[in-house]
């Protein structure tokens, strides 16, 4: 199963994207023994359109020109799981058969409500605001984690 990243913004140079991609890379490593595939990072400029409410849609409407398996939002109304729970769900959906597994970090202004209805997963790193640099090293370190779960890998601790 693939997995990618869709995300609206960039993540510019410096600290934090060198420290998304080392997960990344360390997921792209650890992933094809257990079925998984690093498909990589799609990053869409922010909307300038001038509503909250147009800004969601034109940024959804990117995402679902890609989007071809399950769709897991990263959204603040979303479910907060823990990391063994997480690394399940995330075979249960290669067990399944699906060909890929997008991720997608919104904009400032969240995701259309139209997507979230659509959606496969709504998954929140919990109640707290987070900005979008520390969301995706998260969701890159989370992805690791997960497969080193499921390798039975001695990284993740109970």
């Amino acid at each position: 199963m693939k997995i990618a990243i869709h995300a609206v913004g960039r993540m510019k140079a410096g600290a934090e994207k060198e420290l998304c991609d080392r997960f990344l890379d360390r997921l792209a490593k650890a992933g094809p023994s257990l079925g998984f595939e690093f498909a990589g990072v799609t990053e869409v400029v922010e909307s300038r359109l001038a509503t909250v409410e147009d800004r969601r849609r034109d940024e959804g409407a990117r995402l679902l020109q890609r989007e071809r398996g399950a769709l897991i939002l990263l959204d603040e109304r979303g479910r907060n799981i823990g990391s063994t729970e997480f690394a399940k769900r995330l075979a249960r959906f290669r067990d399944d058969g699906v060909r890929e597994a997008v991720f997608a970090v919104g904009g400032p202004d969240g995701h259309d409500p139209a997507l979230r209805d659509g959606a496969d997963f709504l998954w929140s790193f919990g109640a707290l605001t987070w900005p979008h640099q520390l969301v995706r090293i998260m969701l890159a370190e989370q992805l690791y984690r997960a497969v080193t779960i499921l390798s039975g890998h001695p990284y993740h601790r109970e």
